[in-house]
């Protein structure tokens, strides 16, 4: 019989690199057919399609190439085969009952290889893996990302996003992180990269389309004192949400920052992005302005490349589905709600205090804010304490859940570890920038002036005095203060640091 190929290629170790090439191929091909057929995004598969079968498929080229060079040796060497294929002779009854058996066995084999592999590609998807599999040290973002408002939206669709590129820049980057836990070699806590994340044009912008972002939207909170009344202000405002599209409406407000209307560059120089001495804003007609900050000793000449940053949605949304809530804020919202009785007094520091203080374990925190809580009233307001137990205990209850929350002591994390850069009040937020002192060369200056993103339309005082204008007021500060509010910056008081 003539052979098509030359005499080198028919040896049992060329004939297997082959056959386990073609499979590979042949699996990638139908991978990637699934894939684009799919109406969904599947990102884990780009691991199998793209990284494990490739291997493979190198794999069976190198052992093609070496079995040829090892057969070309053997000729040399007079070493020929009497035969290349093993004879298989079915007549015989053992023989055809061996075959069978590893026909058989081979096909059972790769069905439930197939699905095994299947199954556990689907399980790689879940948040489950994400937040449980490591839980000691994912268990803060995990806790966290369950009560976000994105907590529908799997991790792998913001962390990774669409397609096969970012996908395998996640998971090279990721192969450290498998290390640090196997070995613990991981900070706590775990610091937050950024420098690692997809741009939000790929990821939040899927969903948040800057081009449609416009008008306002009223935002309400009530805030209580340190007092012994805990005394209640009320805030009503308009934030002004704005956008880049001006047939929507005026390219002004929080969103005139996004890339739409404007390029906004940065450089920081703290891991944080806390302290921002030089700004640069590119407009649609090419404009260029750049901001420095009068009061830094920054040298725009000599800095980390790595800290120049195009801005996106995530320098402000720096915790969109990983908040750590302020023990203040916490439990201002939980007595607006009634979860905790205003009416107990000094309910509001004592709560804060507790949640503020420093606890070996979680377990010892939640221990510890039962004990603080009720020793404030046993001792200093035994009949508040006799008359009111049950509603104390209530808001002992309230108070370990918001530790619960936003506490992990375990892993060192809390909200001052991972502050939220959106608004201002406990964080540096938009006050990065807008502080008053970055001028340009032509004297404009980044206002800080509160207009500038909202508009106050009522507040109720402390002693329940009502103001109310649409045309908006100026806002009052619940304690009178000895210098004008807007001189201030509101993280270095509400930060409580």
């Amino acid at each position: 019989m003539k052979k098509l190929l030359p005499q080198e290629v028919y040896n049992p170790l060329t004939i297997f690199g082959v056959g386990l090439a073609a499979l590979s191929f042949g699996i990638i091909i139908f991978l990637s057919i699934l894939e684009y057929l799919s109406d969904e995004t599947h990102p884990y598969m780009g691991i199998i399609t793209f990284i494990i079968l490739p291997i493979f498929l190198v794999i069976g080229v190198f052992t093609v190439i070496f079995g040829i060079v090892r057969e070309r040796n053997r000729i040399k060497k007079g070493l020929e085969r009497s035969q290349q294929f093993p004879i298989l002779n079915l007549n015989d009854p053992r023989e055809r009952r061996l075959i069978f058996i590893f026909s058989v066995g081979t096909i059972l084999f790769l069905f439930f290889s197939a699905f095994g592999s299947f199954k556990a590609f689907e399980y790689t998807e879940t948040d489950e893996f994400c937040g449980l599999v490591c839980h000691t040290v994912m268990e803060p973002e995990y806790t966290a990302y369950l009560t976000s408002p994105h907590s529908r939206v799997g991790c792998v669709n913001c962390h990774i996003g669409s397609g096969a590129a970012w996908f395998v820049r996640a998971k090279i980057s990721g192969s450290y992180q498998v290390y640090s836990v196997l070995f613990n070699k991981y900070s706590k806590p775990i610091p937050t990269p950024v420098k690692e994340l997809r741009p939000a044009e790929g990821t939040c912008e899927q969903c948040h389309s800057p081009e449609h972002f416009f008008s306002e939207i009223k935002y309400e909170a009530d805030y209580y004192l340190y007092d012994e009344e805990n005394t209640k202000s009320s805030l009503s405002m308009l934030l002004k949400i704005g956008g880049g599209n001006s047939e929507l409406g005026r390219t002004e407000g929080i969103h005139w920052h996004m890339n739409v209307s404007n390029k906004m560059e940065y450089i920081h120089t703290d891991e944080g992005r806390a302290e921002i001495p030089w700004v640069k804003v590119t407009s649609k007609d090419g404009s260029v302005k750049i901001f420095r900050d009068i009061e830094s000793d920054f040298d725009e000449n000599n800095y980390n490349p790595k800290n120049l940053r195009v801005m996106d949605c995530i320098d402000c949304h720096n915790r969109p589905s990983h908040i750590y809530y302020p023990a203040d804020k916490s439990v201002n919202l939980s007595l607006s709600l009634g979860r905790i009785d205003e009416s107990l007094p000094y309910i509001k520091s004592v709560a804060v205090e507790a949640l503020e203080n420093t606890y070996s374990s979680k377990e010892a925190g939640i221990d510890s804010i039962s004990i603080s809580v009720n020793d404030f009233y046993k001792s200093n307001y035994p009949s508040v304490y006799a008359d009111k137990k049950n509603i104390i205990e209530d808001g002992i209850v309230e108070v370990q859940k918001i530790y619960n929350r936003n506490y992990f002591p375990s892993m060192g994390v809390n909200w001052r570890e991972f502050p939220n850069h959106i608004s201002h009040l406990y964080d540096e937020g938009c006050f990065r920038c807008h502080d008053g002192n970055h001028v340009s060369d032509e004297g404009e200056i980044i206002g800080k002036n509160c207009d500038l993103c909202h508009t106050i339309i009522s507040q109720t005082t402390g002693d329940g005095e009502e103001i109310v204008s649409l045309s908006g007021i100026d806002f009052i500060h619940p304690e009178e203060l000895d210098i004008d509010v807007e001189e201030l910056i509101c993280v270095d008081c509400h930060a409580r640091k």
